[in-house]
């Protein structure tokens, strides 16, 4: 009978060191629920940082969903600031952080009508995706902006706006806060990228310095690097990751001593409308990856007659995970909150959600 035991306990260690060696990163993330459901907006880019209060923060990408998620997004978006007391929620609506600089702050109806659309600003319209980030006694807040749909994708271009405190002001940096646009140089991989620069990933450098991630030309990562927090950040003349299918919506953060992305994989690197962590001893070099989410289905259980589709398309087996942004707490992955264009709770307007991480 003890050789039995002894056996059984033998060959149970060896199943439970196997499963540990296929687990990926997706494995961990354990789903917790909705973040931000915000009763008439589109909920979107939900970045979370710890604030000197000991509160939560999100920052979050809306606009009236009364209007389609596409092209709503490109002329109507606004910065939103959600507070909590957990990371878990519930989190509650503060204040709007950001706005359009032009006509109507945002919710014009210029950037669609060439013939009332005058160019004041280069983020003049629907300040989107943001991301979040503390720096020394700053809170840095990174976004997309654009200056009108008629030349819409190709305006799009990175910002920066800072403040001493997660409620404002907000002051963007520089002359009115553009750090990063495509570059003009005929020999980089996105010259005049028909896409621009888009979706800041942000990350300071162990040794000094900030790495500046973007989407770019054909969904690939790009990288621009600088000295200083507010620039100049100079881009690399080439692309950081080697997918051949699009990526976008990457997170930058160091995890087990690896510079890492965590992006989307939408069109099936390893599984279509999953999600992908990169991985680079240098930042620069993104060739290893793993599985970095699973669909929502594989997190919690719903039917998928029942789900709202809002954003992406019908009849699909799976709803998908959009911008995904992480918030550290110690400097290691605690949790993940993700929006979608699929309600998985079948509501008006999309919402965001929250997946804890579960290191065991």
């Amino acid at each position: 009978m003890k050789r039995i035991i002894v056996f059984f306990c033998v060959f149970l260690l060896h199943q439970l060191y196997l499963q540990a060696q296929h687990e990926t990163f997706a494995d961990h993330w354990e789903f917790i629920g909705i973040a931000v459901e915000e009763p008439g907006y589109t909920i979107w880019g939900t970045s979370p940082v710890m604030g000197n209060d000991g509160k939560v923060h999100l920052f979050v990408a809306r606009w009236p969903c009364e209007l389609r998620v596409d092209p709503g997004w490109r002329t109507h978006s606004e910065i939103a600031h959600y507070v909590s007391e957990s990371p878990e929620g519930p989190f509650v609506f503060s204040d709007v952080a950001l706005k359009g600089t032009g006509e109507g702050k945002g919710v014009s109806e210029a950037p669609s009508n060439p013939a009332i659309h005058k160019i004041e600003s280069w983020d003049q319209f629907a300040p989107h995706n943001p991301a979040i980030h503390k720096v020394d006694d700053l809170y840095v807040l990174l976004y997309i902006g654009n200056d009108g749909i008629e030349k819409h994708p190709s305006n799009q271009c990175i910002g920066m706006a800072v403040s001493s405190s997660l409620n404002g002001p907000w002051e963007r940096v520089g002359k009115d806060g553009l750090i990063l646009s495509p570059p003009q140089n005929e020999k980089y991989w996105n010259c005049k990228a028909s896409n621009g620069v888009n979706n800041p990933a942000f990350i300071q450098h162990p040794d000094g310095g900030f790495f500046l991630y973007f989407k770019s030309e054909k969904a690939r990562m790009g990288l621009a690097v600088a000295e200083n927090l507010e620039g100049p950040y100079v881009q690399m003349p080439f692309p950081v990751t080697v997918n051949d299918r699009n990526i976008e919506d990457g997170y930058a953060f160091m995890y087990k001593g690896k510079f890492a992305l965590l992006t989307t994989d939408n069109h099936g690197m390893i599984e279509r409308g999953g999600g992908l962590l990169w991985t680079s001893d240098d930042g620069i070099h993104f060739d290893t990856y793993e599985k970095g989410f699973h669909h929502i289905n594989d997190y919690t259980e719903f039917k998928m007659s029942d789900v709202a589709v809002h954003y992406g398309p019908t009849g699909r087996s799976y709803a998908k995970f959009e911008r995904p942004q992480v918030l550290l707490i110690d400097g290691e992955p605690a949790y993940l909150y993700a929006p979608s264009g699929n309600n998985i709770y079948g509501g008006d307007c999309t919402v965001s959600y929250i997946l804890r991480f579960n290191s065991k």
